[in-house]
């Protein structure tokens, strides 16, 4: 075993050591019981899943930690859980959603303008049969529909791609 090893093995030592002590001051059963103690890096307590990792990473900065927040105080304190944003804060306000009704709203104004692209995407889509029936319909009335054309056309080639 080199000098190298024998010197971190006696830090882990030290530390599981200090751990204990850490344990009996605090009244506690387990190693992430003194996570309440620590302070974390973004505020309020250390996450355990934090101290894990520093205790396999960086045990000296654990040490410290250990040494300055519960050891070396005469009472330590429990630190209060990090401020959190309360629930329904992180829904998204730029999102506009619509009703049943506005969406028709929107249709009725675009058929006024003659808008077709609004109308195609704002129309419910209808299923194959339906497309085949209603341009069926408007042949047999003599009228021109190109939007209805258009989505048999859309639905036929979505057809193909499966």
């Amino acid at each position: 075993m080199t000098l190298m090893d024998q010197q971190t093995k006696k830090k882990r030592v030290e530390l599981e050591k200090l751990i204990g002590k850490a344990i009996e001051k605090v009244h506690g059963e387990k190693e992430n019981d003194l996570c309440k103690y620590i302070p974390g890096p973004s505020g309020g307590y250390m996450h355990h899943f934090t101290m894990r990792k520093l205790k396999n990473t960086d045990p000296s900065q654990l040490f410290d930690l250990l040494q300055k927040f519960i050891v070396n105080s005469s009472t330590p304190k429990a630190l209060e859980p990090k401020p959190r944003a309360p629930r329904g804060s992180r829904q998204r306000w730029d999102v506009v959603s619509f009703t049943r009704a506005d969406i028709e709203k929107v249709l009725e104004f675009a058929r006024q303008a003659g808008n077709t692209e609004l109308l195609d995407r704002f129309s419910p889509k209808r299923t194959l049969p339906a497309l085949k029936r209603e341009l069926i319909r408007s042949i047999k009335a003599n009228e021109v529909r190109t939007g209805l054309w258009n989505g048999y056309v859309e639905a036929i080639s979505l057809l193909e791609n499966l």
